[in-house]
């Protein structure tokens, strides 16, 4: 999906963000990097020509910047001494000097123009993302109706069962790519969102012409696990460089959340339910700055929460019925269990024998009543896998070598 492009500014006031901003960032990159030439400046602010052209004419009329020297007819210039002084103070104020942010409104703007809620999924993608699976055709069903809302899923059941699998395979069902900005300005504040560890830049942008502000990139794909704490949902603000990073739901817009281990995080569940009971709901959120000023961005992604946990013991029924789908992943049947074997074992080097599953089923399985998991047939076979590796011999499911790798994975469970 190719959304509406957005041309390259060729004024201040086609960028729509305040010119003092522009100017006072361009002044603090010129005089971080001693000297640059124009269309150096250029790349830094990710700006046209005729933008940094105005710019320029705006900092040597204020003195604040002379011309080095001419090279191919293009400026090379430096601070002056009022506009050394003048970068010093604009750095204790703020020290962000990356690409010229985005205004608020054509964000807002552009993450409704790629919302995730219109994309196309069929029951041939998701049958394709999730080959490597042993899923039901019910739950393929469910997984691929709850993918095309674009809403938010609790996917839940025992430990092993396949849940973080699942909630890890969702985002490749969305191929496409999406615009985000490098940081949006907000009354005078600039908070950075791109992130190089979340956002996976697509090469060929589909115009030459475009803002380079926003980058091409696949649709968000980001984990967060016992890690999460209420904080990384709310604007962070950095004392130091006195500008803000986005939280993990905007840096998420138009893509995928995975919430995994969910009501294991640093903060008790209800939390983080009371702070997106709205979201979930009205598909917006209120972020607020450091003084007090709240702002609405659209809350436009796919939140997965998967967990071992009940989820009536978790949230209540206000919550969950804000969650519309909801899937139960139970232990597998024998005969995907099997499958699982029979999928794992040439994957680790080994010759698939149904006769050594047999074996395994009816001497460790049956007589005790143990559980068949999804995870356990890798888990089995790596045991075995590494032992062979130790004694040097070839990879084989025999007798002993599921007693051995039985005897070392369940000695406490």
């Amino acid at each position: 999906m190719i959304t509406e492009l957005i041309q390259e500014p060729q004024s201040c006031q086609q960028a729509g963000v305040p010119r003092n901003l522009l100017q006072d960032l361009a002044l603090k990159i010129l005089y971080l990097n001693g000297e640059l030439s124009l269309h150096e400046l250029a790349g830094h602010l990710r700006l046209s020509p005729a933008v940094i052209d105005e710019l320029f004419q705006r900092l040597r009329k204020d003195q604040l910047c002379e011309v080095r020297s001419l090279t191919a007819g293009i400026h090379n210039i430096t601070t002056t001494s009022q506009g050394k002084t003048r970068a010093l103070e604009l750095l204790a104020l703020n020290q962000y000097t990356g690409p010229a942010p985005v205004t608020l409104e054509d964000y807002k703007s552009r993450i409704r123009q790629q919302s995730i809620r219109d994309t196309v999924i069929s029951p041939s993608d998701v049958e394709s993302s999730f080959r490597h699976l042993v899923l039901s055709q019910e739950t393929l069903t469910q997984i691929g109706t709850a993918a095309v809302s674009g809403t938010s899923i609790f996917i839940y059941g025992p430990p092993g069962t396949g849940k973080t699998a699942i909630a890890e395979t969702l985002p490749s069902l969305y191929q496409d790519a999406v615009w985000i900005p490098y940081a949006v300005e907000v009354d005078g504040q600039i908070i950075t969102l791109f992130d190089a560890a979340v956002h996976r830049p697509v090469d060929g942008a589909p115009s030459e012409d475009q803002d380079s502000r926003w980058v091409w990139c696949k649709r968000p794909r980001i984990v967060s696990g016992g890690e999460l704490t209420i904080e990384m949902l709310d604007l962070q603000f950095n004392p130091v460089t006195k500008f803000y990073a986005a939280p993990l739901q905007m840096k998420a817009n138009n893509g995928v959340l995975l919430i995994d281990d969910f009501g294991r995080q640093r903060m008790r569940p209800e939390e983080m339910l009371n702070r997106w009971i709205v979201p979930l709901d009205r598909r917006i959120d209120f972020l607020t700055l450091s003084g007090g000023k709240k702002f609405e961005i659209p809350f436009d992604l796919f939140v997965v929460f998967a967990t071992n946990l009940d989820p009536a013991v978790l949230a209540d029924d206000a919550f969950l019925r804000r969650i519309p789908y909801k899937i139960e992943i139970n232990d597998p049947s024998e005969e995907e269990f099997r499958e699982l074997f029979k999928m794992m074992a040439p994957k680790l080097g080994f010759e698939y024998r149904d006769e050594a599953v047999t074996y395994l089923l009816e001497t460790h399985y049956y007589p005790i009543k143990r559980s068949m998991r999804c995870c356990q047939p890798r888990d089995l076979l790596t045991q075995i896998r590494n032992m062979c590796l130790y004694e040097g011999a070839p990879l084989e499911m025999t007798h002993d070598a599921m007693d051995f790798a039985v005897d070392n994975y369940f000695a406490v469970m």
